[in-house]
């Protein structure tokens, strides 16, 4: 009786009767024949390489096959690469001392980094094997200057840039990026045009507490700063245009917006029909380059205040607690220019925050409301009856303490996703297929730090759909910290026994993370059905455990939890997008946006352009580059066949793959990225192929070749262990609990024992 692995039978056996619960999946017509078929081939006889997503890397597009993505011949692509950039979600003249001022005129141009330095860029990328770009661009940069004026410079340097893709074996897909709704409102994103016209004072946000700004000014590295931004989610101006964007006609419809042509429109779709039109002159801009895989909506949605439960507080285990938290109520009074006692949280153990004090905002009484806005200087939600201001107590009221769980009309319960998030992706899909080719993927994503909704069913799903949530490990970007005491904050969250979500060591974050993502995957497949999972967003910040490695240049504690992530994105086997390559950080401002700092490499520790050789095999490229031996990693890019194992120790060099042989697939031969920045000077060492399989490996294009003759055994699958000699010095110890604590706890044990049996023995007998 055959046994076929979740991966496997995900992939070969969708027509078969025994998979009658699965929706078939349709294969790729015409498929070309790999001259791998050939008998008298030799492995590595073509001239591309594991890692070239180009069309002649791949015989052609890169497609959806059931869960997984294939190349032109069937075999199964592992996308690896990185989020292209940090530095995109903000303007090139971004002035930290007089923002928000001039911000219809600030150019993008430029970002992530000017088309003259783009091949050293590429070059590098492609070096270290991380191809697969996730692009940012934002909503202001396409159209800061105003509803309808799009950046036609911005527009065409984006093309020109794209356009380079292929010329290096690089591929991407491009996400509309937004955190906190916008720069003015504390994150990136949205023009600040979208703000103001719906009625909000842009310089009175701050002073009102509708929003935190100090992180967009250049804040956010100190003690007092850090990590507050994701507040800002909570916070007035975020939390209302969230709602107003995926929810106004139900929540705000007496909210109407005058939009350039006179037509009076509600906010909802003066909103998205902006945002949707803004999408698809990027769509048809880049939609048709060879190196654009698809299209992203938008990254980390939020709810804003859609199903919040109470006006008096949010949910500690969901909403980050940091800094002032006013409440939804709090919130409304405070940008209605009434000074409000708001609660402050200060970071505790063993729960992350807790209550410290009380302090009066707003004592300037600013309103955050324009008097020559649509609201007429009102509170959006003081005109829709939320909330109102008791004269003759002097005192704010709550009028309709559930007025965001339900339609305040029919009554009915609302749900985010189902009433909101899912007719709009249809809206968005809908017209990003009407200006790019239907092959082009949609990729999307849920709220950040949820599982996929079990509402996410085939109805609500969009056409050439990718899943592609995020993930971090929680407790180390809150503390900003990383040693050999871990936490699954992702199960203490739903609920896990916290002795169970507890991991000591190295071994123990790589299975604490492992356990993370496979969670999300597992999820995700389990109620989308058959389609490719990508992770788009992972990283660690680099100024972790107090900036030590900044000042010592020991970066032992980023290599170890680099390598406790990515290990866990090798078990399970996912394609993914690193949090991210960002040219300008230094380690100063590090990614000089809220206090972050995730980029493992910065020009300023670069080589300069004249001293670079853009070859693959050139060590000229990795100057500038941190912690790259946990990051640069052996990787089996195309499958001929099903992967169902992959196994790396970046210590030893020594990693294991397993596969299984398949008939659709057109291609013998599996090619694996072996990066020339570990191996170099090294021999492998094959073992576990059959007799007549071959294999060789080409140093210049970091590929191990492997052809395997689907007639030389018996078995349909393979598994071959690659080492390198002389082995490579490691990093560090691969350290567990018991290997740390087994002599110490052995002993106790012993002299307890020894003290009870002496006490027995000399007391009772």
């Amino acid at each position: 009786m055959e046994c076929h692995s979740d991966s496997e039978s995900s992939f070969v056996f969708l027509e078969d009767a025994r998979q009658g619960d699965v929706s078939p999946i349709p294969t790729l017509t015409r498929e070309p024949v790999h001259p791998s078929h050939t008998p008298s081939y030799s492995p590595g006889s073509g001239s591309t390489y594991a890692h070239d997503w180009s069309p002649a890397g791949t015989g052609g597009k890169i497609e959806r096959r059931g869960r997984h993505f294939v190349d032109a011949y069937g075999r199964v692509c592992s996308l690896r690469g990185v989020n292209v950039s940090g530095s995109s979600k903000i303007p090139v003249d971004h002035d930290h001392v007089t923002f928000p001022a001039n911000h219809h005129s600030v150019t993008f141009v430029g970002r992530p980094f000017p088309l003259e330095e783009a091949p050293q860029h590429f070059a590098r990328l492609r070096r270290w094997g991380l191809s697969f770009i996730r692009f940012l661009v934002t909503w202001e940069a396409v159209e800061h200057a105003g509803p309808g004026i799009y950046d036609v410079e911005y527009l065409t340097y984006l093309k020109k840039l794209l356009s380079l893709l292929p010329e290096y074996g690089l591929s991407a897909f491009v996400v509309v990026h937004q955190d906190v709704w916008s720069r003015y409102s504390g994150g990136s994103g949205a023009p600040a045009w979208t703000l103001g016209n719906i009625g909000f004072d842009l310089h009175a946000l701050e002073e009102s507490g509708a929003a935190w700004l100090l992180g967009v000014k250049g804040g956010g590295h100190v003690e007092a700063e850090r990590g507050i931004w994701p507040c800002g989610y909570q916070k007035l101006a975020a939390a209302t245009m969230a709602t107003c964007f995926l929810a106004g006609d139900t929540f705000a419809p007496k909210l109407k917006v005058t939009a350039t042509n006179g037509d009076v429109k509600s906010v909802q779709q003066y909103l998205q029909d902006a945002f949707l039109d803004m999408y698809a002159i990027v769509a048809e801009t880049l939609g048709g380059l060879e190196g654009v895989l698809g299209f992203e909506i938008m990254n980390e949605p939020h709810r804003g205040y859609i199903n919040l439960p109470s006006l008096h507080k949010f949910d500690y285990n969901t909403d980050l607690h940091l800094s002032h938290v006013p409440s939804a109520f709090q919130s409304f009074m405070l940008g209605s220019g009434y000074p409000t006692l708001i609660s402050h949280w200060t970071r505790s153990f063993p729960m992350p925050t807790r209550l410290t004090s009380h302090s009066v905002l707003n004592s300037e009484n600013r309103s955050a409301w324009r008097l020559d806005g649509p609201t007429q200087g009102k509170c959006v939600w003081e005109m829709h009856g939320v909330w109102g201001w008791d004269k003759v107590k002097n005192e704010g009221v709550v009028l309709r303490e559930h007025y965001f769980t339900k339609h305040p009309v029919s009554g009915r319960k609302v749900d985010w996703y189902t009433d909101f998030y899912y007719p709009f992706l249809k809206r968005w899909a809908e017209r990003v297929h009407s200006v790019v080719p239907k092959e082009k993927m949609l990729f999307v994503e849920p709220i950040p730090n949820e599982l996929c909704p079990p509402t996410w069913t085939k109805e609500n799903q969009v056409p050439n759909m990718v899943f592609a949530p995020h993930w971090y490990d929680l407790n180390a970007l809150f503390t900003k910290a990383f040693g050999d005491f871990t936490v699954n904050v992702q199960g203490l969250s739903r609920g896990m026994f916290p002795l169970r979500a507890f991991y000591w060591g190295q071994k123990g974050a790589r299975d604490n993370y492992s356990l993370q993502i496979r969670n999300i995957i597992n999820v995700g497949h389990k109620v989308l059905g058959e389609m490719p999972i990508l992770i788009g967003e992972c990283g660690i910040p680099m100024d972790m455990n107090d900036k030590e490695a900044l000042q010592t240049e020991n970066w032992i504690w980023q290599y170890r939890m680099m390598d406790a992530m990515m290990t866990a994105l090798e078990r399970s086997l996912a394609s993914f997008t690193l949090w991210n390559y960002n040219p300008d950080n230094t380690d100063t401002h590090g990614d000089d946006w809220n206090g972050e700092n995730f980029s493992w490499f910065s020009r300023r520790r670069a080589l300069p352009p004249s001293l670079l050789n853009l070859g693959q095999d050139s060590f000229t490229l990795d100057n500038g580059g941190r912690i790259l031996p946990s990051v640069v990693r052996p990787y089996p890019a195309k499958t001929a066949g099903i992967p169902s194992r992959f196994d790396y120790e970046m210590n030893t060099g020594e990693f294991t793959f397993e596969w299984t042989l398949t008939e659709q697939c057109k291609s013998r031969e599996t090619e694996i990225y072996v990066p020339s920045l570990i191996y170099h000077g090294r021999k492998l060492v094959v073992e576990g192929l059959a007799p007549d399989d071959k294999y060789t490996h080409d140093e210049s294009r970091q590929t191990l070749f492997v052809v395997v003759q689907s007639n030389s055994s018996p078995t349909k699958s393979r598994k071959i262990k690659v080492s390198v000699r002389p082995p490579l010095r490691g990093h560090f110890h691969v350290n567990t609990f018991w290997g740390d604590f087994g002599e110490l706890i052995l002993s106790g044990l012993v002299v307890f024992i020894g003290i009870f049996l002496f006490i027995k023995f000399t007391l009772y007998t």
